[in-house]
């Protein structure tokens, strides 16, 4: 892959303004409406935290902002991978081309 292939998944990265792990879900239905939790895993503990009505519709799109940075971040990621693999693919060609043509010889230590 490309140099420009990383820096635009940067770019977009870049571009995310909000983010929220977990899953939003209704509690329970009330009289007036429905009462969302939102629940993720933080620190090793599930954590649950209520959301007003009226912050339903942000929320959701933190949450696709989070699943849209972990995406870009999984394919920069393979990006950077596959460039290093060429890399050290490259470079291992060199070496073993290298260390044919060249023989090191040691001198021995006589005893005193």
């Amino acid at each position: 892959m490309k140099t420009g292939d990383a820096t635009k998944l940067l770019k977009r990265i870049l571009k995310i303004k909000r983010m929220e792990r977990g899953k939003l879900t209704v509690m329970r239905q009330g009289p007036s409406g429905p009462y969302y939790k939102l629940q993720c895993w933080e620190n090793g503990r599930n954590f649950s935290r209520y959301i007003h009505r009226d912050q339903v519709q942000a929320v959701e799109e933190a949450i696709e902002g989070y699943r849209l940075f972990r995406q870009l971040t999984d394919q920069y990621a393979q990006v950077i991978i596959d460039r290093t693999r060429a890399e050290l693919e490259t470079d291992s060609k060199k070496g073993r081309h290298l260390s044919r043509n060249r023989s090191v010889r040691r001198k021995r230590k006589l005893p005193k």
